[in-house]
């Protein structure tokens, strides 16, 4: 799916895999170094993190489900809103995603994030704003589900994963992203909405 007309997401992609796997499996040092820590962010000018975070993963599966997700959903979006704009809708996702996180955890010296999550979340809903018809899969279930209904589960999943964490995985990026990518249409393309509103509205 990717190619010449889609740079951006290509380089992200392959970035980020090789960034991951080479943390996983050949310097670990790549994960500790790239980690975002909301309470050193300020403390210790750790501001590069909120970028590096986004190209490292807490194992091969979480950097499976996240790529496949962004391979289905990034390269269209790119497509759609040309690579200027894609790059800024990416870079929305991380830092609003981070910052909520930020507000969350600033004062817990112990807490720890890293994955695409927020940014590929934000591609996502961009995605569900201009293709409101389209029908998703979530794996391992075998049916179609409506965009906008697949958003509404994907809220409440993120809500719900949020206050039950599991590792290193920051779920609360995952409802930050989301509201960064319907933001990010909202202000740079508000005409792209009325396709929802009326595939909403029936």
């Amino acid at each position: 799916m990717g190619g010449f007309d889609t740079p951006a997401a290509l380089a992200i992609l392959g970035i980020t895999v090789a960034a991951s796997l080479a943390g996983l499996y050949f310097a670990a040092a790549i994960i500790e170094r790239s980690l975002f820590r909301p309470y050193w962010l300020l403390r210790k000018r750790q501001y590069e993190t909120v970028i590096t975070s986004g190209f490292v993963h807490a194992d091969l599966t979480h950097l499976l489900f996240n790529m496949i997700t962004f391979y289905f959903f990034a390269f269209p979006m790119e497509r759609v809103l040309g690579t200027p704009r894609f790059l800024a809708l990416y870079l929305a996702g991380l830092l609003v995603s981070h910052f909520g996180t930020w507000h969350k955890q600033r004062n817990n010296p112990e807490y720890a994030s890293l994955g695409a999550s927020g940014a590929i979340s934000a591609v996502l809903f961009a995605f569900i704003v201009y293709f409101p018809t389209q029908t998703l899969f979530i794996i391992p279930i075998p049916v179609p589900i409506p965009a906008p209904l697949f958003a509404i589960g994907y809220v409440a999943y993120s809500w719900y994963s949020a206050r039950h964490p599991r590792g290193r995985i920051n779920h609360d990026a995952h409802l930050g992203g989301a509201l960064a990518g319907l933001a990010f249409v909202l202000v740079t393309d508000p005409g792209a909405y009325r396709g929802l509103l009326a595939t909403v509205a029936g």
